[in-house]
Formats: structure tokens, C-alpha cells, sequence
């Protein structure tokens, strides 16, 4: 009985080791997890300076999945104050090829392509830059797992993110992030940002969660926050609307859906 029970606590071991994730398939999961056939929203984002003064505008965005998930098309408008209204910001996340976004000004009446060079910069404005307007490749990175920590409440995986080139960290703008995902959900709930010269940089917060779609599980975060460490600037963004909707229209991910006003 003894050597039958010792057998059945090695096997048992043995299972668990194998089911163990590395740090890349948990990065993965975590794609997936945010994969969601289609989304259509209104949102608020607030940018808030150093001193406290704030600028608020409101943002219409659709997104859809194509080629069986692998490409994630994206359709932001900015909506109000009257200074942005019209502004449009269009992005084809591509899995095994280089992301494709283009930029919409009004007042230019113009359409220009944003090239990989000025992906870290920020976008209109805010603390969040163009590269956060899409996943990372997760090609460009190599991984390290740091073992598992709570965060306000939920038991999270640890994960860094190293770009494997000096071209890869100038394009996202950070030398390293660490991210928090939920262990049941893989949902991010924190990332931590570090700038080119390895000085910490800047810290992003999950407020908030949707599971949009129920019967596959897929869920965006409704509350978020960018929070620049180095100069005390801070951007919330609030999804006030959020749903899922598979049957978004093609023509909205278009340039010219993107240049109507």
C-alpha cells in the first residue's frame, strides 16, 4: 500500500510539472484572452498633467477579428472637444508581420502612415503611445517568469518582457515591462514600464474588468490608467460603453470610413 501510494504522489508531481506554464505560453493565453470577435464601444479619456489640470475627450471605437483571429482590426474617433473631433486613428494588428496604422487630422485633411520610428510616442497627447494601440509581437521579446504575486486582490503571474534588440526597444519605448496577469483569467491587471536607459518609467493599472464574450470567455479592460512616474502625468481611460458584437461592418476599417466626418 505504501509503494502503491508513493507511486500515485510521483505520477501526481510528474502532472503538475508537465501542466506548468513558461512564461511565453502564459504571454500567449494572455493574447488570447483579450481576442474578442468583435467590439464596439464609447469611451472617455482623461489626461491629466502634473499640476492637475485636465483635458477630457470622448472616443468612439470599433475592433474585429480576421484571418481566424490572427489579424485584429481597430477603428478609434475621437469625438469631442472640438479641437480632436474628427481624428481618427485605424490599426491592423497582423500575428506574423509588422502592425500597419494609419492617422486621420482634420485639419490637414489628411491621411499619413505611422511608421514603426514613431510608435513610441504618445498618442494625442496622452501617457499611452501608438504601440499601446496594439499587442506586442511576442517574437520580439524574450521572457523570463518571476513567479507569482498578488495584486489588489488577485493572484497573479509575473512575467518580463525583454526586447530582443535595440530596434525593438526603441520602437515600444521601454527597455523592459513587467506584467501581472490574473491566473484564472489571464487578464493583465498592472504593467510596469522601464525607459531605454533602465530608470523606471511608467506604471499601468487595470481598474477594471468586461468578460464581453461569455460562452469563449474573452474580456477587455473597461477601466484603465497610464501613469508617468517621471513627470507625474497620468491618462485614465474609461470604456463607458462596452459590447460585443461579431457583426461590425468591414467598411468601418477603411481609409475612407477613417477620413469621414
Amino acid at each position: 500500500m505504501k509503494t502503491l501510494t508513493l507511486l500515485l504522489m510521483i505520477l501526481n508531481i510528474g502532472f503538475c510539472y508537465s501542466q506548468q506554464l513558461t512564461a511565453l505560453q502564459i504571454a500567449e493565453r494572455a493574447q488570447e484572452a483579450i481576442k474578442v470577435r468583435g467590439v464596439q464601444g464609447v469611451s472617455e479619456m482623461r489626461i491629466i498633467d502634473a499640476k492637475g489640470r485636465e483635458r477630457v475627450r470622448k472616443i468612439k471605437q470599433v475592433t474585429k477579428l480576421y484571418d481566424n483571429g490572427d489579424t485584429e482590426k481597430k477603428l478609434i474617433r475621437f469625438m469631442a472637444p472640438a479641437d480632436v473631433k474628427g481624428t481618427g486613428l485605424l490599426t491592423y494588428d497582423y500575428k506574423d508581420k509588422e502592425d500597419d496604422l494609419w492617422l486621420y487630422m482634420p485639419a490637414l485633411r489628411k491621411t499619413r502612415r505611422i511608421v514603426s520610428t514613431e510608435k513610441a510616442k504618445n498618442f494625442m497627447g496622452s501617457e499611452f503611445t501608438y504601440s499601446d494601440m496594439t499587442p506586442p509581437s511576442l517574437d520580439d521579446f524574450d521572457f523570463n517568469d518571476l513567479g507569482e504575486e498578488e495584486f489588489d486582490g488577485t493572484l497573479c503571474y509575473k512575467i518580463e518582457w525583454i526586447p530582443k534588440d535595440d530596434d525593438i526597444a526603441e520602437e515600444n519605448g521601454y527597455s523592459r515591462r513587467i506584467t501581472f496577469f490574473g491566473k484564472k483569467d489571464f487578464v493583465i491587471r498592472k504593467a510596469v514600464y522601464y525607459d531605454l536607459d533602465e530608470e523606471l518609467y511608467k506604471e499601468m493599472i487595470v481598474h477594471e474588468i468586461k468578460e464581453l464574450d461569455t460562452v469563449n470567455h474573452k474580456y477587455r479592460a473597461k477601466h484603465l490608467e497610464m501613469v508617468n512616474l517621471q513627470n507625474d502625468r497620468r491618462s485614465i481611460l474609461f470604456n463607458e460603453q462596452l459590447e460585443f458584437n461579431p457583426n461590425i461592418q468591414d467598411n468601418y476599417f477603411t481609409a475612407r470610413y477613417l477620413e469621414r466626418e
